[in-house]
C-alpha cells in the first residue's frame, strides 16, 4: 500500500511539473531598493454551524472551527539562501450529543533550510525541522452505563519530532524547492509518563523520554497556481532509519489548495497523509474543507 501511495504521489508530482510548460527567470532587482530578506504569510479562519429541530431526515446540532497560520520569511545574499517557514493550525468541533470538544487539527510545524549555492540551482544544505501540537490529545470510549469518557494520551511535546541534517539541495526558486540529506538525526520527545508496560509509545521505551534516529531524509516544496486564482501547495517529506528498518519510510504529504473568491474569502481544502510504523501501523489522514477568512500580510 505504501509503495502504490508512493508511486502515486510520485506521478502527481511529474504532472504538476508538465502542466508548466515554460519556466520564467524573473527580472533581477535593484540592490540598493530591495534587501536580502522576502516575506509572507496568510492568516484563516474557517467557521461551520449547523442546527436542526424536529428535522425529520435527522441530523446533530455542531459548532466547529479551525484557525490557520502559514509564514515564509526567507534570505538571499549572494551564494547564500536561508528559507524558513511556520505553519500552525488549531480547530476544534462541539457536538450536542458529545460531553466534550474535540479537535479536529492541533499542529506546530517550524522549517529552516540554509543552502550555500555551488552553481546556478544547486547548493549545499543544512536543514531543521521540528513538530509538535499545541494542546491535549484524548482517546475516547463509553463505560459500562454508556457516558463518553476520556483518557489523556499527548500533549505539547509529546510527541516532538525534530530532524536536522546536512546534503544537497536544488532550488529554481521559492516555489520549487528538493532536498537530500543522507545523514539526518531524527529525535523524537515523548512525556515518559505516557510509556506503557511492554509497549513502545511513538517508538519510545518504557520510562525513558528520548528515541534516536539515524538515516536518509528527502523533502520536496512545490507551489503553484494551476488556473487563476487557485493556488496548489504540496509539501513532501519521507524519513528511512538506517538503524531500524530502513525498509519501513515515514512518509508525511500535505497538499494545501486555496482557490481565492475575493481579497478576504478563499475557499480552502487542506489533506495530510502519515504513515509512521511507530505511531501507527496504518496511514493517518487528515482532510478539512470549508470557506475561510484570510488575511494576508
Amino acid at each position: 500500500m505504501r509503495k502504490k501511495l508512493l508511486i502515486l504521489l510520485a506521478l502527481g508530482c511529474v504532472l504538476t511539473l508538465k502542466a508548466q510548460d515554460t519556466i520564467t527567470t524573473p527580472a533581477k532587482a535593484d540592490n540598493d531598493t530591495i534587501g536580502p530578506w522576502t516575506k509572507k504569510g496568510n492568516a484563516s479562519l474557517l467557521f461551520n454551524q449547523s442546527t436542526f429541530d424536529n428535522w425529520v431526515a435527522g441530523g446533530e446540532n455542531n459548532i466547529s472551527g479551525n484557525l490557520g497560520f502559514n509564514y515564509d520569511f526567507n534570505y538571499k545574499k549572494g551564494v547564500w539562501a536561508w528559507d524558513n517557514k511556520v505553519i500552525a493550525s488549531y480547530g476544534i468541533v462541539k457536538t450536542r450529543t458529545s460531553s466534550f470538544a474535540k479537535k479536529t487539527d492541533d499542529r506546530l510545524e517550524l522549517n529552516s533550510l540554509l543552502g550555500r549555492q555551488i552553481s546556478e540551482r544547486w547548493y549545499y544544505s543544512a536543514f531543521a525541522n521540528f513538530k509538535t501540537q499545541f494542546t491535549k490529545g484524548y482517546n475516547y470510549t463509553n463505560d459500562e452505563n454508556g457516558t463518553e469518557r476520556r483518557d489523556e494520551y499527548t500533549s505539547f511535546l509529546s510527541p516532538g519530532y525534530l530532524l536536522a541534517g546536512v546534503g544537497m539541495l536544488y532550488k529554481r526558486d521559492d516555489n520549487l524547492k528538493i532536498n537530500l540529506s543522507p545523514v539526518t538525526s531524527k529525535f523524537t520527545f515523548v512525556d515518559k509518563n505516557f510509556t506503557l508496560p511492554d509497549e513502545a509509545y511513538f517508538g519510545v521505551k518504557e520510562g525513558e523520554a528520548m528515541r534516536y534516529e539515524l538515516g536518509f531524509n528527502a523533502s520536496m516544496y512545490y507551489k503553484l497556481d494551476v488556473i487563476a486564482n487557485v493556488t496548489f501547495e504540496n509539501i513532501l517529506n519521507l524519513y528511512s532509519n538506517y538503524l531500524e528498518d530502513p525498509q519501513n519510510v515515514d512518509i508525511d504529504y500535505q497538499l494545501n489548495i486555496v482557490m481565492k473568491i475575493n481579497r478576504y474569502l478563499t475557499t480552502n481544502l487542506m489533506f495530510q497523509t502519515i504513515y509512521d510504523d511507530n505511531a501507527f501501523r496504518g496511514f493517518q489522514v487528515r482532510q478539512v474543507f470549508g470557506v475561510a477568512a484570510n488575511y494576508g500580510f
